[in-house]
């Protein structure tokens, strides 16, 4: 029973090592003067392709699922496992089996290599997006960009979201799905899209206090959009 309730407490005190290193790590102070725009999207509402025409406008590069490889490779995952292993719905029970299968009833350590866990990769992926930002303006797609630069002055964060019935089409087009399928995998990535923002920043994606710009997509020019966008930002840049 006492070690029941041992592995209790510190399974406790490491969500608190945890929060309190993701309170302070990422309270960092931005010295460069680069431009980053975060871009956090509804599945199929145009995001990605917002952020390739706004990258081509401003001559910015664009981060989406290229950053993952190398993160991939530090893991030994495949980006489609990092993707499921993000898309998990984190509470404190799985965080207690997690930690009972790493330690013996005793506490005594049993596995040497740490088991991957959202939080994890979202250090990881901090990390390099950060590293990519001190370097270069640059373009940002998902990867909860929003929060990682949330103290970062030279930031602008984007929402693009668009109806149900034109993402669904979207998805159908981009995927070569029928209908049916296509609201299914819509549904599937953005419930996996909203656990993992919910789990390393405690807050909803579509909480609108995370973004400068919000858009309803639907029947717009993308270009359109992208140039109203560009030439705000580059307002910004010339300050």
């Amino acid at each position: 029973m006492w070690d029941i309730f041992r592995i209790f407490a510190l399974v406790y005190s490491s969500r608190c090592i945890i929060f309190f290193k993701h309170i302070f790590h990422f309270k960092y102070i931005f010295t460069m003067n680069n431009i980053v725009i975060t871009i956090n999207r509804q599945c199929g509402s145009g995001g990605g392709e917002m952020a390739r025409l706004l990258g081509k406008k401003l001559g910015m590069k664009v981060y989406n699922r290229e950053l993952l490889e190398d993160i991939a490779k530090q893991f030994d995952m495949t980006i489609e496992h990092m993707e499921e292993v993000k898309a998990q719905r984190v509470n404190w029970w799985s965080d207690f089996c997690r930690f009972y299968q790493q330690f013996g009833a005793a506490g005594h350590k049993v596995s040497a290599k740490p088991d991957v866990t959202p939080l994890s990769l979202y250090y990881a992926e901090a990390r390099a997006l950060r590293e990519l930002a001190e370097k270069e303006s640059c373009i940002i797609v998902g990867r909860a960009g929003f929060h990682i630069f949330r103290d970062n002055s030279d930031a602008i964060h984007l929402f693009i979201r668009a109806d149900r019935q034109s993402r669904i089409a979207r998805v159908a087009a981009q995927l070569d799905l029928d209908l049916d399928e296509a609201e299914k995998t819509m549904d599937r990535i953005d419930k996996g899209r909203d656990n993992f923002v919910k789990n390393v920043t405690d807050s909803s994606r579509y909480d609108l206090r995370n973004y400068d710009f919000v858009f309803n997509i639907t029947g717009m020019d993308l270009d359109k959009v992208a140039e109203f966008l560009a030439k705000n930002i580059r307002l910004k840049m010339e300050r």
